[in-house]
């Protein structure tokens, strides 16, 4: 019987200056957790939002088509997009939602204009405070369509008594808060200051306005809200251009996906108008948390 034993393998001779390849390195599986872990919130922040909205504008596209509701008053959500670009591309509601958003804007920055400082003052200053309270207590209680008529009757059916109607509309809800803003000012916060030796001016530009700003955006925030739906309603009595316009005479008219569009169009203005109002108090209030 024979055997046959292997002969062992000769060592392989290395360089010594060959440069040698690195082992490659496992990749790391608690990486793609973290990533996930990272930008799963994130996404779900974003998406959470919009979920009631998807669900809203599938009921909306399900219901007429199901016979839930009549087609001919409530058309699908697809066929109001269909219409909503036809008025985009024909250029009518660029024409519509220029014409409103420039009487808005107008008529909102007006009331900016007028109602920080006065509040400011009515806030800051006791003798204006109880020579003002009266008029702008009684003011403030009355609705501003109910003025309509009296604008209209003054200032004409024109341009003018729209922009006063905004104007009278967006103003109490910055002014009221813009007194509460600043009346509600930690005391401490001011005690502190003129501890330090702070003027008055110093002061109210240090301490009080910043902690004051958050109150008055939100007084800002409902003003644009109001300065948008006011305007609608006043285009919708007299106008010859804007978005109230476009929506009445729609419905004259039986378009009923362009009245539809046009409402589409006063949710997309608001929701804009609102998120820049939104980064302009992040950028002014960055001290809060």
């Amino acid at each position: 019987m024979s055997s046959a034993l292997a002969a062992p393998e000769a060592p392989v001779a290395t360089d010594p200056a060959a440069p040698r390849t690195p082992a490659p390195v496992p990749p790391d599986p608690g990486v793609g957790r973290r990533v996930g872990a990272t930008l799963g919130p994130i996404a779900w922040r974003i998406l959470k939002p919009s979920i009631a909205i998807v669900v809203f504008l599938a009921l909306w596209e399900i219901a007429p088509r199901v016979g839930l509701v009549d087609e001919v008053f409530l058309p699908p959500f697809s066929t109001v997009v269909e219409a909503f670009a036809d008025l985009v591309g024909s250029g009518e509601l660029w024409q519509h939602v220029s014409a409103s958003l420039s009487r808005a804007l107008i008529g909102f920055f007006v009331a900016v204009v007028i109602a920080i400082p006065l509040g400011i003052a009515i806030a800051w200053y006791r003798p204006v405070s109880d020579f003002l309270n009266p008029i702008l207590e009684l003011f403030r209680n009355t609705a501003a369509l109910a003025l309509l008529p009296v604008f209209i009757l003054i200032l004409g059916i024109g341009e003018e008594s729209k922009i006063a109607l905004v104007i009278y509309a967006c103003t109490f809800p910055i002014l009221l808060n813009t007194i509460s803003g600043v009346r509600t000012v930690d005391p401490l916060l001011i005690k502190s200051a003129s501890s330090l030796g702070l003027s008055p001016v110093r002061l109210f530009q240090k301490v009080v306005l910043p902690a004051a700003v958050p109150t008055i955006f939100t007084g800002i925030r409902m003003a644009a809200a109001s300065s948008i739906l006011v305007l609608i309603a006043a285009e919708m009595v007299g106008a010859k251009a804007g978005l109230g316009y476009l929506i009445t005479a729609s419905q004259f008219n039986f378009q009923i996906p362009n009245m539809y569009a046009g409402i589409v169009a006063i949710s997309v203005l608001g929701l804009s108008l609102n998120a820049v109002l939104v980064l302009i108090e992040r950028r002014l209030s960055r001290w809060r948390v």
